[in-house]
């Protein structure tokens, strides 16, 4: 189903959304998606390449663009990129802080360092995006999207690391909507499941036996599309949501109400 079949194609007209991570995955998804109801495009990512394959496919799709290389750990250059969007599209509307880092690690075997460098893309990156994105959002009366993981609310196996981040961004999330709903400005949270042509499901998914396993343990039987996520996405910036705010909406297919040990089971290679 397209957005367009939901949502109509102007509702987005003349807003502008900016997304940290936008080049590619679940991030890129949601741009197009915006970008298809008439949003235009701001996105910033560590990697140019990306960032030049993304503004084609926004583009195709009608959107104005602007992409900038940045790296959400780095305050200063969040800020100049969104400075810069401001510049070229106008004052940011919603911002989507989607930019994340991630890798399977034991505890025991984690260094310090690792565990460092998601808790500062993931939480950190957050704060940045969300404190530079500040002053635009409070003139617009906009809203901030953290994308986050089950991992929050729910103990993986070889993720500490991303369930202490992403366990932060939640509480994070929570405390702006408190103090930034004066503003105008509302603030939530999506948990995606495990989507299709995602480096994490590459990562997870090394053969149709095991994907076929993995898709025992969702109660939907599938793994979502960024588009999925994309239209959550819309749906929380749209004036259909204009009194939620502090809410962690989960689309994940139903994948953590058997609890995670069940996912684990399976990914693991058990029965």
């Amino acid at each position: 189903m397209s957005i367009t079949d939901i949502f109509p194609r102007a509702l987005f007209n003349g807003k502008t959304v900016f997304i940290t991570g936008g080049g590619s995955g679940i991030n890129l998804g949601i741009a197009k998606n915006f970008a298809s109801v008439g949003a235009k495009i701001g996105i910033c990512g560590r990697t140019q390449e990306r960032l030049d394959g993304a503004v084609d496919e926004l583009r195709a799709l009608g959107a104005d663009v602007f992409a900038q290389v940045a790296d959400v750990r780095d305050y200063a250059a969040v800020e100049a990129a969104m400075l810069a969007a401001k510049d070229s599209l106008g004052p940011i509307d919603v911002l989507v802080a989607g930019a994340a880092g991630n890798f399977p690690a034991a505890a025991e075997s984690l260094s310090p360092n690792g565990f460092k460098a998601v808790v500062d893309i993931d939480l950190l990156g957050s704060f940045n995006a969300a404190r530079a994105a500040f002053p635009q959002l409070k003139a617009t009366g906009g809203s901030i999207i953290f994308i986050s993981a089950g991992m929050a609310y729910m103990p993986y196996a070889f993720q500490a690391h991303v369930g202490a981040a992403k366990a932060g961004v939640d509480m994070l999330m929570k405390d702006l909507a408190l103090e930034w709903g004066r503003h105008g400005i509302r603030v939530n949270s999506i948990v995606p499941g495990p989507i299709e042509g995602t480096e994490g499901v590459r990562r997870l998914v090394s053969s149709d036996a095991i994907k076929a396993k993995l898709m025992k343990a969702i109660p939907l039987r599938r793994f979502g599309t960024t588009d999925d996520i994309g239209h959550v996405a819309v749906f929380l910036a749209s004036p259909l949501a204009s009194y939620v705010t502090g809410t962690v909406l989960v689309a994940d297919g139903g994948q953590n109400l058997p609890g995670s040990g069940a996912w684990a089971s399976l990914a693991l290679g058990g029965e």
